[in-house]
């Protein structure tokens, strides 16, 4: 499986742009897979860099509905005209922070757009996970939604994950983990024979030289205690990321804009 990162908020060259956010270019032997768009055109462009034909891809997966995962929608729609898109039936609901951050709602409508209700294998080895039980509290950070006219925390219904069983090992690519990488990592660890995850831990908010040095310590021993690898990008954060890379070791990679790697 070949991985190419175009777009997050760290850069590994000049020649790309980075931009907070997130999109990686999936090519497995059965598919060639958008995994989320960023929050601009950024992608695109950065695909074009990078040599990638984004008309070639067959399917697209947005992770969840925020703008800087959903945000470039509309150009990839534009660049390739047959690949469908799932989503979670919840992407287009409002989502706030201290302004709103969710899809562009003209999109909504589009005929191309999948809505994923429960676990479906969409391709052979190819499986996207609706929601999941939590063991672990979700932190909503500030981050609020609104669902049946009531806006109140957010509790993520609209996060899904896609699951890749290729020569013997079980990917899985989480967005933002906003449902909890602990959740994440128990249940597809324990339950789905996972042995690598790829996604931002949505850490950002927790210093690690501060009030969340207690959760990143934790968080790094249950990491570890997974058997796991990860790959950890975006909403991360870069000081807390180098905070668990000194605790995880070689068992925690970080990526950023341009990076191209296999597995």
């Amino acid at each position: 499986m070949r991985i190419t990162v175009l777009l997050e908020n760290t850069a590994a060259s000049e020649s790309v742009t980075a931009e907070h956010g997130l999109s990686l270019f999936i090519e497995t032997e059965n598919a060639k897979i958008l995994f989320d768009m960023g929050q601009t055109d950024a992608f695109a462009e950065n695909a074009r860099v990078l040599g990638i034909d984004l008309s070639s891809a067959d399917l697209a997966v947005l992770s969840h509905g925020h703008y800087d995962h959903g945000g470039g929608l509309a150009k990839f729609l534009e660049l390739n005209h047959t690949a469908p898109v799932y989503l979670s039936s919840h992407a287009f609901e409002p989502h706030y922070s201290t302004k709103y951050i969710g899809l562009d709602p003209a999109l909504a409508s589009d005929p191309r757009l999948i809505r994923v209700t429960e676990q479906k294998e969409f391709v052979p080895g190819m499986t996207l996970f609706p929601m999941l039980p939590c063991r672990y509290p979700i932190r909503p950070f500030g981050l609020t939604a609104v669902t049946d006219g009531i806006r109140a925390d957010d509790d993520f219904r609209h996060e899904q994950y896609l699951m890749i069983e290729e020569h013997g090992r079980r990917i899985l690519f989480s967005g933002c983990s906003h449902r909890g990488i602990l959740n994440i990592t128990e249940y597809f660890g324990k339950d789905h024979g996972c042995d690598t995850v790829i996604g931002g831990f949505h850490f950002s908010k927790l210093d690690p030289e501060g009030d969340g040095r207690d959760s990143l310590d934790e968080a790094a021993a249950i990491l570890l205690q997974s058997g796991m690898d990860f790959f950890t990008c975006h909403c991360t954060g870069e000081s807390q990321a180098v905070y668990l890379k000194n605790r995880m070791g070689d068992r925690l990679h970080t990526i950023r804009c341009g990076d191209i790697f296999e597995i």
